[in-house]
């Protein structure tokens, strides 16, 4: 349900999913007849102080790099002592991850989705923003065929020091330096954007045993 705040701009549609925290469900704004995703939180389930802290971290981020082509965006957000609802970029119903199982994957393809993967990535790290969690099931698509990097509830600032630390990421995607506990910048992403590029391609991650 939508806050009372958000109904005055939205008008709430059908759920289009659901996660450990809460549902994602079209709206529809009147005013600029269009249609967004309302990413509903309930806050009451995050025990964990990583998970709130990943709560928190979203919307910053998202709200410092909107907008731009290859980047979820944020329109909208309310917030609540129980709830937090963020209204962004309405996208198609699946990920890199289900165009790679596609048996038309090819290398121009692959390329053109590279391509904007990287610039999406170089917008964040002007920005000081890590993401730290590239992989296919963070890309999406919108309804304009645009790639969009999401998720950003890993990210972090690099801050003046240039370097941030933490295992942070996903197996077989994560950088050698981040699981060995060692400092990072956001050449990170870069490691992992060469390795989602290397699954478009082989259809198995490298270094898999």
């Amino acid at each position: 349900m939508l806050s009372e705040t958000l109904k005055n701009k939205y008008q709430l549609c059908e759920e289009i999913g659901r996660g450990r925290f809460g549902v994602i469900s079209r709206v529809f704004c009147p005013l600029t007849e269009s249609s967004f995703a309302c990413k509903s939180i309930d806050k009451r389930l995050l025990s964990d102080p990583i998970d709130r802290e990943s709560l928190e971290n979203e919307p910053k981020v998202m709200t410092l790099l909107s907008p731009h082509s290859n980047i979820v965006q944020i329109y909208d957000m309310f917030e609540s002592d129980d709830t937090l609802q963020l209204i962004i970029d309405l996208c198609q119903p699946f990920t890199l991850y289900d165009k790679i199982l596609e048996p038309d994957m090819s290398e121009p393809k692959a390329a053109a989705y590279m391509q904007q993967l990287m610039l999406g990535l170089a917008h964040c790290h002007r920005f000081g923003i890590v993401h730290r969690d590239i992989k296919p099931d963070n890309i999406f698509f919108d309804f304009r065929g645009n790639l969009k990097i999401g998720d950003f509830g890993s990210s972090t600032w690099l801050g003046e020091v240039g370097t941030a630390d933490g295992l942070v990421g996903t197996p077989y995607y994560v950088a050698p330096e981040v699981v060995m506990g060692r400092a990072y910048n956001e050449k990170v992403d870069v490691w992992s954007a060469g390795v989602v590029l290397y699954v478009m391609l082989a259809g198995v991650p490298p270094f898999l045993r």
